[in-house]
């Protein structure tokens, strides 16, 4: 995998580097390697990451060790006189690179969860060395001969069906990274992905400086009526923060909406929000982040008609399980117009709320989410602020979360306190199998803060693999408001929704059982890696799983059966909204991909791109933004770029999985531990599709995600969670 992932970079700037292989770095004196933490295997449980001793002076030798050592290694797989084999090219590429592989794994890791200044420069000085060496084994013309030979006679090496499938892999990994371009063209790629590398990590500091910078500063207590007394005193405490002592603020999240807007009672409040939020990225300043969109967009279509390719979106589409950008253009265009005409009826209904209560303005934006509240409580008899009292994050995720996991796989769970943590706020679980064996470390980053950024993820700090013996270190992250102390973290339901959801990409990483780190875990097709976890959402409300964590804070009763009814229907509720700002930001995203560089808009028209996009994919309805703007699409301008369409193809085999969990009787272990042979078991060691077929029994097919995402006459509500 480490070898596989170093094409990554020069074929997609993939920088996250998980740790494998053997061999220490020569490069070194032995006080610093004694001194630096990445030199050795960490002597902690399952290789845990040694946090207490990794200083950010760490980093920087074991990077430059790490890619001298891996280089080396590399150079000694090409230039072996003897023929080659799958042990001395396939297996000696899948073992390089240990000390690189496990500074990189930390490094990144800590750079989304808790950067400072120091990593940020790190990531700046480093972008364009991770991609020069990626494109030094992705373009070694020696090695690729040597792969390309075991390629060509794969069916004869006396392989398993993983090791075919490995040797393919590996073949079709050269190929999509340059191998067989002329030198001057693998020169131009070169030049090509080490200023992508620097545009990525620029636009990627820029969303997190914007999305602090833009943190709404309020003067008067009474602009936050709607909020809880808790709420205000963390916005309180954030001004306070701020040296803003007596004022207010309310942080931002990445996405375009922003949950405040939901509680808010002033208008102007609410459009204040708003407006600073869509603003991101595009309103000047050091922070804007227009002329990178256009740079990048440009180079990505360069890049791709160099490869051979007549744009970005063929391809990357070409390598995923929808092969084409027609297969997704087809896809998106069924469903746009249905969600944009769903979201149409229950904008009437909260026009018709507001007109019930002597407005007489229309439906904005930023009144969409606070009116929905007001529908939502006049069609179900309950809101949001009725049900956070039963959502305390603890008892989501160890009475929810692990509960539903327990039943399912059998899994249990004992929290430690002896590792130690890279912030105060996370905490570790050890997962025990259903035989009392080990299986993995869990970590939770709950909370929200400055140096974290925006979304909610997952990442494997060590991977299984058969051949090195590894067992998994993953951890989850998400951006919950951190509450006064002393006060419960009470969640809302789409933060309960959404902890389902990444602990279903946890059990990805922890169930993998795979031969070659290359397939371990998450490695499949980002049209793939997000079905797992969303069908892990459907467990939140599935009634024997809510009501063994939906219990009071305070008096610990449980939900009542009527609330919990209501859960239960009101989340198949507002899903012409949820879906409509969906298909916007995921037909946007294949919109930029799918263009010539030639037809790539300057900094100045990259907003008019983007209005012209949404009108032309008839997603352009005012009251309905897409759910991340151009400037602030983080996933498009790393691992997802022609990708985010990814949620709503994998929810095809999400809606077919919970079909047939419900039609085999539900929260079995039979079921669970089915799922988990047939398919989250399995990492990339199959093709994905098949793998879906293994367990389901049947082809994909559609209809389950029209009823789910109330896109059929028959069912105008139905629909589940959002990311």
């Amino acid at each position: 995998m480490t070898t596989r992932l170093a094409l990554a970079l020069a074929a997609s700037l993939g920088l996250s580097m998980p740790a494998y292989a053997q061999d220490p770095a020569p490069a070194a004196t032995e006080a610093a390697r004694a001194a630096n933490p990445f030199f050795a295997e960490s002597p902690l449980p399952l290789h845990y990451p040694q946090f207490d001793r990794i200083k950010d002076s760490d980093f920087a030798p074991a990077f430059d060790a790490g890619m001298a050592a891996q280089l080396k290694e590399v150079d000694a797989i090409a230039d072996n006189p003897e023929p080659a084999t799958f042990d001395n090219t396939i297996l000696a590429m899948e073992k390089s690179g240990q000390v690189l592989n496990r500074a990189q794994t930390v490094f990144f890791s800590l750079v989304g969860a808790d950067t400072n200044p120091v990593r940020e420069k790190l990531r700046s000085d480093y972008s364009g060395k991770f991609a020069a060496h990626g494109d030094a084994i992705a373009l070694n013309g020696k090695l690729f001969a040597r792969v390309a030979s075991l390629y060509a006679e794969r069916d004869s090496l006396g392989l398993d069906a993983e090791g075919v499938r490995l040797v393919e892999r590996y073949h079709t990994d050269f190929v999509r990274g340059g191998a067989k371009l002329s030198d001057a063209d693998k020169a131009k790629l070169k030049a090509m992905n080490s200023e992508l590398a620097a545009l990525g990590t620029k636009f990627s500091q820029n969303v997190l400086a914007d999305v602090n910078a833009s943190a709404v500063v309020i003067d008067e207590v009474k602009q936050l009526d709607g909020f809880t007394p808790e709420q205000i005193a963390t916005a309180a405490e954030a001004a306070k923060a701020r040296k803003l002592e007596g004022k207010y603020v309310i942080t931002l999240l990445n996405t375009t909406g922003q949950p405040p807007e939901s509680q808010l009672t002033d208008r102007a409040t609410r459009q204040k929000l708003h407006e600073a939020s869509v603003a991101r990225g595009s309103h000047g300043g050091e922070f804007d982040n227009r002329e990178i969109i256009s740079k990048i967009m440009k180079l990505r279509a360069d890049r791709a008609k160099l490869l051979g390719y007549p744009n970005h979106a063929a391809y990357v589409l070409e390598d995923e399980t929808a092969k084409t950008p027609q297969a997704v253009n087809d896809m998106l265009g069924k469903l746009a117009p249905a969600a944009v005409a769903n979201a149409k009826r229950e904008a009437a209904d909260l026009q018709a709320m507001i007109k019930s209560e002597g407005g007489d303005f229309e439906l904005a934006p930023w009144d969409w989410a606070f009116y929905t509240e007001k529908v939502r409580t006049a069609k179900y008899n309950f809101d949001e602020s009725q049900l956070k009292p039963y959502l305390e994050l603890n008892n989501v995720l160890e009475n929810g979360v692990f509960y539903a996991a327990n039943q399912l796989y059998g899994l249990s769970f004992k929290k430690r306190t002896d590792l130690p943590l890279y912030h105060p706020d996370t905490a570790t679980y050890d997962v025990f199998d259903a035989d009392g064996q080990q299986l993995a470390i869990f970590i939770v980053d709950m909370y929200a803060r400055d140096s974290k950024r925006g979304g909610a993820w997952m990442n494997s700090y060590v991977s299984q693999s058969g051949l090195t013996g590894y067992k998994p270190v993953v951890a989850n992250h998400l951006n919950i408001p951190k509450p006064p102390a002393g006060k419960p973290t009470l969640l809302t339901w789409d933060e309960v929704t959404t902890a389902f959801h990444e602990f279903g990409h946890a059990l990805h990483g922890m169930f993998s059982n795979v031969k070659y780190p290359y397939f371990t875990g998450t490695s499949v097709p980002r049209d793939f890696v997000e079905y797992p976890s969303q069908v892990n959402e459907m467990w939140a409300d599935w009634p024997a799983i809510l009501k063994n964590y939906a219990k009071h804070h305070e008096t610990g009763a449980p939900m009542p059966q009527e609330l919990l009814d209501k859960v239960v229907a009101a989340s198949k509720f507002n899903q012409g909204f949820a879906t409509t700002e969906y298909l916007g930001a995921a037909m946007l995203d294949q919109r930029w991909h799918q263009i010539s560089a030639d037809q790539v808009p300057d900094a100045a028209g990259v907003m008019a791109f983007e209005a012209a996009a949404q009108k032309a994919d008839g997603t352009d309805y005012a009251p309905v933004p897409p759910r991340y703007r151009t400037p602030y699409f983080s996933h498009i301008m790393g691992g997802y770029s022609a990708g985010y369409y990814a949620y709503i193809w994998s929810e095809v085999l999400d809606a077919n999985s919970v079909e047939w969990f419900k039609n085999n009787g539900g929260l079995t272990r039979a079921n669970g531990d089915h799922f988990r042979k047939t398919l989250l078991s399995q990492g990339g060691s199959q093709d994905a599709l098949q793998l879906f077929r293994n367990f389901a029994g049947h082809e994909p097919k559609i209809e389950p995600l029209l009823k789910k995402r109330g896109l059929v006459a028959d069912t105008p509500e139905a629909g589940a969670g959002s990311k």
